[in-house]
């Protein structure tokens, strides 16, 4: 049954906007480009070429209006208008990049429309400026017979010779007295595509024809010279024709191409091995070869199918837990029957191929950081330019790959400290200079792996965190009592940057002074069970580093026991086990801490946390385990009745209703059917430095 036509727009749509937000940042990559580089005809044709591509697609799709707007931006995207304002051109590509990006969240979300009025005048200042009007742009066409096709227009044209297709350079000048220049170039272009196939034509679109004196035209044609001479001789239009027949010996690079590409093709035939191909013929067929090769072997997915994919893997690796259980209570009764081996080796099979195939679907899910980091240029870029300072931005670590639900989770945490570090970190020039630094301040974004985490670095080489100014605003928000800020260590001190509504800053602007991004940050991290760190050294700069786990979807655990039930933290959180006995235990503010090789270790019990009830009773023990637990800087002590072992867990979300505590960031299932809560490290720690004396909340 075929399906409605609704049902196929809506497809259409969605593949639509996929593949709108990849056009958008290469748009706003080629407008930074444009930046740098506002001569280079090269990128201007490359964000003609993604504005084309928009305005076709978003047309397709019924989106008229977006349409519309990217025919108006690809009227200033001319060589012409370019030339005369390369600095403003720039300007209007990145603006119509945030206004097409607003477009389209309307269009999702079925939203009114944002104003263009704005884009609107700035095109229209472009083409209506005294600089683009006609007489003032050189004419690169005075005389007919010029004819400079680009490479790849001298490629058709020599394709069409070679295959025996009379193909002619024509060349007709505009007649001085039209009064309408665009309208004169409309019918010489109509007659043009009237009388054969048009491989090339200068100029390309209205616009430009209102600067040009003579139109040029690469045409193949069966028609005669005499009868083209005829059909172009436009009455109080065209003042001059000339035409030239192109023949196969003007093409003589082109016919060695031929010669190459013939002599390789024979010589794959005659030893059936594959040859190497010339450098000029990799440089003819390697952009579409590549194009095509990516076409033929990039499949998308909807990531909610990859995600019904990895829960089926979780439940075979539960299943295949249970199976080792039964396996080993099958040893105990029947320790010689002949059938044991047999399954033995047949589980042993099983969870090596199911291992593998965990791993593949976690690669699937796995994509670079370079897909974010995309991004920070024009964000930098822009915040750089709304303060005033000149800023770069350099990037490694980029092929670093990470889960895509973690990736898409840090954009966010990701602008606020790229932002905050261009504008607090970065100095203007002038405090740089000052400070014996260079007048342009660096932004360093960074990522690598660290065991099974990802640690992502944002740094800055500009003015450094003042720990009293810090210090003295937590005062004056409320956030610490005076006395306390004084006794606070300087890690301590830095780490208030992340409370709510905390900032440095003197006045509320566009880009800070709301306090409400680092907060954000700190919320974000909690969320994907990571951890961040601040490091700040006055005058040298700031980094901040972002450790997150390589994926959500499983995890490696310590397991062990408090009240009878059972609990899972971590493994990359434990720094060590111990055991300790109860005169070992120190009270100090009506905390329970411990020393322990000359530190002081604060020890956290989870009943005094979350007020769990025990559902055994444990007879009184002469030792504790305690369980280390480290997170960036801070350690402290989990106090644990007892251990169970180490065990690969896949985490199952709890919806709210069933666990209401921050404490616990998930569940998995043993082979047994035993549920296990997963202990939330971040979260721990933020509910003790936010306590006052524990034994309040007990």
């Amino acid at each position: 049954m075929s399906r409605q036509p609704e049902d196929r727009n809506n497809e259409l749509r969605a593949l639509f906007f996929e593949s709108a937000a990849e056009l958008l940042q290469s748009l706003n990559e080629a407008g930074l480009e444009l930046e740098a580089r506002p001569s280079d005809e090269e990128v201007i044709r490359r964000v003609r070429r993604i504005v084309h591509t928009l305005k076709g697609d978003s047309a397709a799709c019924g989106l008229h209006k977006l349409s519309e707007l990217a025919h108006e931006l690809e009227d200033v995207l001319t060589p012409q208008v370019t030339g005369i304002h390369g600095k403003e051109v720039p300007e209007v590509v990145l603006a119509a990049a945030d206004s097409f990006d607003a477009m389209l969240a309307a269009y999702q979300k079925n939203a009114k429309l944002p104003s263009m009025s704005a884009l609107h005048a700035m095109i229209r200042r472009l083409l209506q400026a005294p600089g683009t009007a006609a007489g003032s742009v050189p004419d690169v066409a005075q005389a007919p017979g010029q004819f400079a096709w680009t490479e790849y227009e001298q490629l058709m044209i020599s394709e069409a010779v070679h295959r025996g297709d009379p193909v002619y350079n024509i060349a007709l000048r505009i007649d001085p007295n039209s009064l309408m220049r665009a309208a004169a170039f409309q019918l010489i272009r109509n007659v043009l595509h009237g009388s054969g196939t048009v491989i090339a034509l200068r100029p390309e679109d209205n616009v430009a024809a209102a600067t040009i004196v003579v139109v040029e035209a690469a045409l193949a044609s069966p028609q005669s010279e005499e009868k083209l001479l005829h059909r172009c001789r436009i009455p109080s239009i065209v003042s001059e024709v000339h035409i030239e027949k192109i023949t196969a010996s003007q093409m003589p690079e082109h016919e060695l191409l031929g010669d190459l590409l013939e002599a390789q093709a024979a010589k794959v035939v005659a030893d059936g091995a594959q040859g190497i191909e010339s450098d000029r013929a990799a440089k003819l067929t390697n952009a579409g070869s590549a194009a095509v090769a990516v076409a033929e072997s990039t499949l998308r997915v909807d990531a909610a199918r990859i995600d019904a994919v990895m829960n089926l893997v979780g439940e075979l690796i539960i299943g295949k837990s249970m199976l080792n259980r039964t396996l080993t209570e099958f040893d105990k009764q029947h320790a010689r029957d002949p059938v044991r081996a047999k399954l033995a080796d047949a589980m042993a099979f099983q969870a090596r191929i199911l291992d593998e195939l965990h791993k593949c679907v976690l690669k699937i899910r796995m994509v670079p950081v370079e897909q974010l980091f995309r991004r920070f240029p024009r964000i930098v870029r822009d915040v750089a330019k709304t303060c005033g300072k000149d800023v770069a931005l350099e990037i490694s670590g980029q092929n670093t790959d990470l889960d895509k639900g973690i990736l898409d989770a840090l954009a966010e945490p990701l602008m606020h400290l790229v932002r905050n570090a261009v504008d607090h970190g970065v100095g203007s020039a002038e405090e740089r200079l000052s400070a014996g630094k260079p007048a342009r301040g660096t932004v360093y974004l960074n990522a690598y792996h660290q065991g099974t985490q990802v640690v992502i670095e944002v740094r800055d080489d500009g003015r450094g965190i003042d720990l009293a100014l810090v210090r003295s605003r937590a005062v004056q928000k409320g956030i610490v009592k005076a006395e306390e800020a004084q006794r606070l260590s300087d890690q301590d001190a830095l780490n208030l940057i992340f409370e709510s509504g905390f900032s440095t800053a003197t006045e509320v602007t566009e880009v800070s002074g709301r306090g409400i991004g680092m907060d954000v940050v700190r919320t974000v991290m909690d969320r994907l069970k990571g951890t961040i760190h601040v490091g700040s050294q006055k005058g040298r700069g700031t980094t901040f580093q972002l450790r997150v786990p390589l994926t959500l979807a499983s995890i490696q655990t310590l397991l062990f026991r408090v009240g009878g039930r059972l609990f899972a933290v971590p493994l990359s959180s434990v720094v060590e086990i111990t055991r300790i006995t109860d005169h070992e235990i120190h009270k100090v503010d009506q905390r329970e801490v411990l020393r322990l090789r000359e530190q002081i270790l604060t020890l956290v019990r989870l009943n005094h946390l979350s007020r769990l009830r025990s559902i055994d009773s444990q007879p009184a023990k002469k030792k504790n385990f305690v369980i280390v637990i480290g997170a960036a800087e801070k350690r402290f002590g989990l106090v644990v009745d007892s251990l169970v072992g180490e065990e690969e867990l896949v985490i199952k979300a709890l919806p709210g209703e069933i666990v209401s505590s921050d404490l616990v960031s998930g569940a998995s299932i043993l082979g047994d059917g035993t549920v296990v809560l997963i202990l939330n490290v971040p979260a721990i720690l933020s509910r003790l430095s936010r306590a006052t004396p524990l034994g309040a909340i007990a």
